[in-house]
């Protein structure tokens, strides 16, 4: 199911443009042992031709309940894994392939961040290292000074004040909050065009969760980013999203826009999952 309309209920809001997309994405696992010469080996089908379009400007949300496909899906668009088959484009060209220049580029214009702040920094690395290396890399820097200005700047458009404090840091010494943030900004330091959140808060305390999805809107608005959502919240979706579509067993069931789909869902799973959650529509309010 491919998300075709990119216009919200904005008056007068241009249609946007799509920046990243999928189509007919298969990912297949093998499963089990296989015995003999001519035994074929069983495979799981964990994404099952999924197409979906993320747009400039505009939130997508991905939701589901664990074991959907969502994480999956999102790591074939940052090219974390490979397809077993279908396509992604970025701006309208094919994805070349890894180890080439242009795979490099798509590594910097597509960035995911993931749902354990922890596990994606080196905990035997100061913050001032890890966005360091990664302005060096996506900005070809090479002036220490231009460096540390820059790093700086990243902390501080995530809201990490005074950024100076940060840099000397090393990541079990902050918050959860603190660490997402970092997330946030090393994958700023590409200057993305798409930003792919895997379940952003799912580890956070719930006191700072709207905290960090208003981080998120705000990089989308004032970056003018394409954004995937990935989350099993319907309330966090309804809110922050432009369009949602609804993952099951590997599978887009619904898909749409997001208040059109979590007020007035068609389908059995999406309902299940509404009722499974308490009062989505007001959650975040």
């Amino acid at each position: 199911m491919t998300i075709t309309d990119t216009t919200n209920d904005s008056a007068g809001k241009p249609e946007a443009r799509a920046v990243l997309e999928g189509r007919n994405l298969v990912k297949e696992y093998p499963i089990g042992s296989r015995s003999g010469l001519l035994r074929r080996q069983q495979r799981m089908r964990a994404v099952d031709d999924v197409s979906i379009a993320l747009a400039q400007g505009r939130t997508t949300s991905l939701v589901g309940q664990s074991g959907s496909g969502k994480s999956t899906l999102g790591r074939m668009l940052a090219r974390l894994i490979p397809a077993t088959s279908g396509q992604i484009l970025l701006e309208g060209r094919d994805v070349p392939t890894t180890g080439s220049a242009g795979h490099r580029a798509y590594v910097g214009d597509v960035q995911l961040t993931l749902q354990d702040p922890f596990a994606s920094l080196n905990p035997l690395r100061r913050i001032a290292y890890t966005l360091g290396r990664a302005v060096r890399i996506h900005q070809d820097a090479r002036e220490e000074a231009a460096v540390h200005d820059r790093c700086l700047r990243l902390l501080e458009r995530v809201g990490l004040t005074p950024a100076d404090r940060y840099l000397d840091r090393f990541p079990h010494e902050l918050s959860g909050g603190e660490r997402q943030r970092v997330s946030f900004a090393r994958a700023l330091a590409a200057s993305p065009k798409v930003l792919i959140a895997d379940e952003p808060v799912s580890m956070l305390d719930v006191t700072i969760r709207k905290e960090m999805l208003d981080l998120i809107d705000s990089l989308r608005r004032d970056e003018d980013l394409a954004v995937l959502y990935i989350t099993h919240d319907l309330g966090s979706a309804r809110r922050y999203s432009d369009e949602v579509m609804v993952m099951h067993h590997g599978r887009v069931v619904e898909a749409g826009e997001s208040r059109s789909v979590i007020d007035d869902p068609q389908e059995e799973y999406t309902k299940r999952l509404l009722a499974a959650a308490p009062n989505p529509a007001a959650r975040l309010r």
